[in-house]
C-alpha cells in the first residue's frame, strides 16, 4: 500500500460526453498519481491495459499542478503506445523530466492535481481551416517541432493568427513559418482534471 495516497478524485468536467467515461476518466487519473508515486516510493505498478478502449495507441499530455502553479507537462503527439502505458508514462515524465521544474518530492505528492489531454492523430491542416479552441496545433519543419494543445489559446485570449504564430514561436521557428514551407498538423484533444484548466504546457 502507498504511503502517501492522493486526496480522493473529483473529476472537473461533471458529465463527460467525450470519448472517455467519467469512471474511465477517474481510473486514468488514478493511474496517472500511481505512476508517480510508485516511482518515489520503489515500487512497481501493473501497466498492462485494464480494458480494451485503454489498449488503443494514443498521444496524451500530463499536466501536473501544485497549489494552482503548474508543475510539469509531457506528453507524446504520436501514438507510441497504448493510452494506458502513455498516460502512466508522460505522468511520471512531467513530475521528474519536464527541465523547467526541479522533481517532484514525496512530500508534494499527495497535493498534486493532474489534467489529462488524450489526443486524436495529428493531421495535416490548412491555416484557415484551423478552429481556436477545437484544434491543438503541431509546426515542423526537418529539425525543429513545436507543438500547443487546444486550450492554450483560450486560456491567452488568442486569436487563429496569434495561435499560429506562437506556434511557430514555440517551435523556434520565425512567427510566419506557417507560410513559408514548415509543416502544420491539427489535433483534438479530450481535457479532463481535477482542477479548472489554467496553464498550458
Amino acid at each position: 500500500m502507498s504511503l502517501h495516497q492522493p486526496s480522493p478524485i473529483d473529476v472537473q468536467h461533471s458529465e463527460p460526453s467525450g470519448e472517455f467515461s467519467q469512471e474511465e476518466r477517474k481510473t486514468l487519473l488514478h493511474l496517472a498519481h500511481e505512476s508517480i508515486l510508485s516511482a518515489l516510493e520503489g515500487r512497481k505498478i501493473s501497466l498492462d491495459p485494464s480494458t480494451p478502449h485503454f489498449a488503443e495507441p494514443r498521444g496524451a499530455f500530463t499536466s501536473l499542478y501544485l497549489h494552482g502553479m503548474l508543475r510539469g507537462c509531457v506528453g507524446y503527439v504520436l501514438p507510441v503506445s497504448s493510452i494506458y502505458r502513455t498516460v502512466a508514462e508522460t505522468a511520471r515524465a512531467a513530475a521528474f523530466e519536464d527541465a523547467r521544474f526541479h522533481p517532484v518530492t514525496l512530500e508534494e505528492a499527495p497535493h498534486l492535481q493532474i489534467e489529462l489531454s488524450i489526443l486524436s492523430p495529428p493531421k495535416p491542416i490548412a491555416a484557415e481551416a484551423v478552429e481556436v479552441g477545437r484544434h491543438g496545433l503541431l509546426i515542423s519543419t526537418p529539425f525543429r517541432r513545436g507543438l500547443l494543445l487546444p486550450q492554450v489559446p483560450i486560456e491567452h485570449h488568442w486569436d487563429r493568427l496569434t495561435f499560429l504564430e506562437q506556434t511557430c514561436r514555440k517551435a523556434g521557428l520565425p512567427s510566419d513559418a506557417w507560410q513559408k514551407g514548415a509543416v502544420l498538423e491539427a489535433f483534438t484533444a479530450e481535457v479532463f482534471g481535477e482542477k479548472p484548466q489554467t496553464g498550458g504546457n
